[in-house]
């Protein structure tokens, strides 16, 4: 089973993407911050991760550019999950890590395409 750990200081935000991930047959564990989401990954690295930008503590930059300087720290797909949607962020983003790019809300459609696009998902034909 695929994990995902899901990245958001919001706990509305964590429960939707819970449910939609869950319904993908991920295996789900959640971050409210980037501090907590690196405790996360020590204990054991997820397959994918849907990363915030904005939070207290550790913000989704942050997180992202310490985890890809772990040894394993390359080997989860991230994806930002953010209202941030100008070409800075996103350049920005991807430069730091990033493999993938969502503009929040989103719906499990664009998630799943997401997934799919990063390889995390078989795309279904």
């Amino acid at each position: 089973m695929k994990t995902c750990l899901v990245v958001d200081d919001s706990s509305v935000v964590r429960k939707v993407a819970r449910r939609m991930l869950e319904e993908m047959s991920f295996q789900v564990r959640e971050a409210d911050n980037g501090e907590t989401a690196m405790e996360r990954c020590q204990e054991a690295m997820p397959d994918a991760i849907l990363l915030d930008w904005n939070m207290p503590v550790t913000d989704g930059p942050h997180f992202l550019r310490a985890l890809r300087k772990r040894p394993d720290g390359e080997a989860p797909r991230v994806i930002f999950c953010t209202t941030e949607n100008d070409l800075d962020h996103i350049a920005r983003a991807i430069e730091d890590g990033a493999d993938e790019y969502i503009m929040k809300p989103y719906d499990a459609d664009i998630l799943r395409e997401k997934l799919e696009s990063v390889g995390i998902l078989a795309r279904a034909t």
